[in-house]
């Protein structure tokens, strides 16, 4: 680890050096989740969340053969203007040959597990984690974001698995990979637009220190991997599940009838529900996003 290539920016390698309290934060979503400058914007806002949630955020990519662990203005600045086409998406498999061949690289929540926990950093917040997608029994098409929570110690903070995939066959993997899933604040896990998914919640809480202590507890006994905080998107902000659903089968119908697979499948989706919504689920996306901020901001304090 001593050998890891990783650059902090000098308010992250600040916060670590004091034992304040640091968030991680993935950057696909700026490379790959919309366009300039609405990302950046995004990107900005994210972090500022945190900030005044009494954290540093530390958002991570690959930018000239290193790992960097928080990023400055202009580094911010720079990857926000990287087209999609140029910026690797980075995962397990990737993300080293992505560093020795000197390219720029977006993490996923995979990858930023992965750098994060290198960093020593215990609390991710994101969107949405990837899990098992539809027709997965014929595609074998389940994302790396499973087996790293199952074997990563960092806690991730989510709205849930994202709704366009197999929510059920998603929560059985996490569970035989041993992860504990924890809703918070309720007791129905949420599917990320939506605050229900009509699955009961393996395990609640309503406290950000009983997560971190929780965290804690697992370190001490030995248990490999990490946490899984299902954290529902405000009330005001969501689109029910009964409404969500037949957007995202209608999409899902369209991909099929394209021939989209593989890693092309979620970009098509995503992008077509956001005509088919009217631009609701990017408003919602945000929404939650923040509020998934906010909430590692309270779990990263109280470690």
């Amino acid at each position: 680890m001593k050998d890891a290539p990783l650059s902090f920016s000098p308010e992250v390698a600040d916060a670590l050096k004091q034992g304040r309290p640091v968030v991680a934060l993935e950057s696909t979503i700026i490379t790959h989740g919309m366009p300039w400058p609405q990302n950046l914007e995004m990107a900005q806002k994210v972090e500022d969340v945190i900030r005044e949630g009494g954290a540093v955020p530390a958002t991570i990519a690959v930018m000239g053969g290193r790992i960097h662990v928080g990023l400055t203005t202009d580094e911010l600045t720079a990857l926000a203007q990287t087209p999609p086409d140029q910026a690797m998406k980075l995962s397990r498999a990737d993300l080293a040959v992505c560093i020795a061949n000197g390219r720029t690289g977006a993490t996923t929540v995979a990858a930023t597990m992965i750098c994060a926990e290198l960093a020593g950093i215990h609390v991710f917040a994101t969107g949405g984690i990837g899990g098992v997608h539809r027709g997965a029994e014929t595609s074998f098409d389940i994302s790396a974001d499973l087996q790293e929570l199952g074997q990563t110690p960092v806690t991730v903070v989510a709205a849930g698995a994202k709704a366009i995939l197999d929510l059920p066959k998603t929560w059985e993997v996490l569970e035989t990979l041993g992860v504990p899933v924890i809703a918070f604040g309720q007791d129905e896990l949420p599917a990320f637009w939506s605050r229900e998914s009509g699955i009961k919640a393996p395990l609640r809480m309503d406290d950000p220190a009983e997560i971190a202590g929780a965290a804690k507890m697992r370190a001490r006994l030995g248990l490999k991997g990490g946490q899984l905080v299902a954290n529902p998107i405000p009330a005001d902000a969501e689109i029910a599940r009964d409404e969500i659903m037949p957007v995202i089968e209608q999409a899902l119908a369209e991909a099929e009838a394209q021939g989209i697979a593989a890693k092309a499948v979620t970009p098509f989706l995503l992008g077509r529900i956001f005509e088919l919504t009217e631009g609701r689920s990017l408003a919602s996306n945000i929404e939650l996003v923040l509020n998934n901020a906010r909430l590692a901001a309270k779990i990263a304090a109280a470690f």
